[in-house]
């Protein structure tokens, strides 16, 4: 049986032809992958846009220590997707990271979702 912390975690893996939720406290969030034309990686600058969405959703939420914290990975994130012609190797991961870390804090959030299934596409 899992503990409360493993209840409360998540994990972003390969998603082909199907659906995953992030959710809590009766919020779900639900990105539906159908595969086709879209089965494809995202771009460097549909990541950007995925981690400008979630920074620009964070602003909602109560400030917090947890919250800037977030924020300050997503934006050196940001700094290098706008440097970057091409999705540099180790940033899915650390982004995916920080969504695990951090999902108590986005489990409400849309764009926290979008930008799951955008780093979900890149596989790994």
């Amino acid at each position: 049986m899992a503990s409360n912390d493993d209840a409360r975690g998540i994990r972003i893996g390969d998603v082909h032809g199907s659906a995953f939720s992030i959710g809590g406290s009766n919020n779900t969030n639900t990105v539906h992958n159908g595969g086709g034309a879209q089965d494809r990686a995202p771009s460097a600058e549909e990541l950007l846009e995925g981690v400008r969405e979630l920074r620009a959703a964070l602003v909602r939420l109560p400030r917090s220590p947890e919250r800037a914290q977030l924020d300050a990975e997503l934006d050196e994130a940001a700094g290098e997707l706008e440097e970057a012609e091409e999705i540099r190797p180790g940033l899915p991961a650390r982004l995916r990271g920080a969504l695990e870390r951090w999902a108590p804090l986005v489990e409400t959030l849309s764009a926290a979702t979008a930008l799951g299934g955008l780093l979900a596409s890149l596989g790994g």
